[in-house]
């Protein structure tokens, strides 16, 4: 019963994970529908990477897809807390930008990976290993193709203040109190 509940939540965070990460890509960055489908996103990864840790169904003990489950927490997190917090003062959208982008192609590549397996007669682990290679070589190739330039951010009014904090601590506080 638990297994059950876990697998289908693993199956519908990641299905809407990919719908709101694509969404994010076609809106206006900075916008408050980025927003809001960027955190549709980040909690549907959550949900989805916890989730993840609880499946053993296929090795039976902790294994390579729940390291790539914590891996790809840890670049949700570090896409996540730099827009958050806007911090380091100067580049935490570079941050943003990376680690979002990393977070989705890893969503990706798990996807891909999942859907090759599946094909009668494929290898597991070759399959699992060829479609991710060629989802993170893509997707590298778009993110560093795809890049806004600094120039580009600052005209569209997305660069960072200079009255912002500059420490974690002052940064969550500032972020509080504009929140009530």
């Amino acid at each position: 019963m638990f297994y059950e509940f876990i697998s289908r939540f693993h199956l519908w965070s990641a299905i809407f994970a990919l719908v709101f990460g694509l969404a994010v890509f076609f809106v206006r960055k900075g916008t408050q529908l980025h927003k809001q489908l960027g955190y549709a996103y980040f909690f549907n990864m959550l949900g989805l990477n916890i989730s993840a840790l609880f499946i053993y169904q296929l090795t039976g003990n902790f294994g390579p897809f729940h390291i790539s489950a914590l891996a790809s927490l840890l670049t949700l997190i570090a896409g996540f807390i730099p827009a958050y917090l806007r911090l380091p003062r100067k580049g935490w959208l570079d941050l943003h930008y990376e680690f979002m982008n990393w977070s989705y192609v890893g969503l990706v590549a798990a996807g891909v990976s999942e859907v090759v397996t599946r094909i009668p007669s494929s290898p597991f682990w070759p399959a699992v290993a060829g479609g991710s290679i060629v989802i993170f070589f893509i997707g590298g190739f778009l993110i560093k193709s795809l890049r806004p330039t600094s120039v580009t951010r600052a005209r569209e009014g997305l660069s960072h203040s200079t009255e912002e904090p500059t420490d974690f601590f002052a940064a969550l506080k500032r972020r509080r109190s504009t929140c009530n």
